[in-house]
């Protein structure tokens, strides 16, 4: 029976030739070289030394180390859910300054002055220049407590000093040019104003008035009253 060609990479690893092949290539003792030896002392365990030890935390020469993840509360939005909006607040005004309550002045006695607060709080609108020597008074003698009286003596005070400074215009352009028509149509309309005034806080209805807040909040502020807060 004829045998089959084979090439020199058909190996047989039953065949003696091929495995003293491979231990030559290997470096491993052949058929009659030296052998290993075996020991006759038992086996016994070492002190785990510091390297060791430290190997025992899988972790510990880790190239990475493993953080736990921040659990999220919510998944991220999905961009094709539209997201919900909290309706607006509604716009509310800012208060002004040392501004008091709305309330409607009663009959009550002013410490300082001894007026009625009705009366008190409506007469630093009076025309005439009534109204300054009132606020005057007020500013003066009324203790801080006494809140709304102190904020319309002030801004009685501050109105009375506006109006007159535009008389005073009026009456230079008035001399310069002869006519005095803008005088007296600006001087109606400042009683007129003023009587308003009083009106509306004998009603007690709010009445701020806002070009002479910051002179409003200075007078109050810097004429100390005479008598104990």
């Amino acid at each position: 029976m004829m045998e089959p060609k084979r090439s020199k990479y058909d190996t047989n690893p039953l065949d003696e030739n091929e495995v003293r092949k491979t231990e030559k290539v290997w470096g491993q003792p052949t058929e009659g070289g030296p052998q290993t030896k075996e020991m006759g002392a038992a086996t016994r365990e070492l002190g785990a030394s510091a390297n060791e030890s430290a190997r025992e935390n899988i972790y510990s020469e880790a190239p990475t180390r493993r953080y736990d993840a921040p659990q999220i509360d919510s998944p991220y939005p999905s961009v094709f859910v539209p997201p919900t909006y909290s309706p607006p607040t509604p716009y509310q005004p800012a208060i002004a300054p040392n501004l008091p309550l709305t309330q409607k002045p009663g009959s009550r006695t002013v410490a300082g002055i001894g007026l009625p607060e009705k009366w008190a709080m409506m007469l630093p609108y009076a025309p005439f220049y009534i109204g300054v020597v009132v606020s005057l008074l007020e500013l003066f003698l009324t203790p801080r407590s006494e809140v709304r009286v102190r904020f319309h003596a002030s801004q009685g005070l501050a109105l009375h000093l506006a109006i007159l400074v535009v008389q005073t215009l009026f009456g230079v352009v008035g001399a310069i040019t002869g006519n005095s028509v803008g005088g007296k149509l600006f001087g109606l309309a400042a009683f007129i104003f003023l009587a308003v005034s009083m009106i509306r806080v004998w009603k007690g209805e709010p009445h701020h008035i806002a070009p002479v807040n910051e002179f409003t909040q200075w007078f109050n502020e810097h004429i100390k009253p005479r008598t104990k807060s």
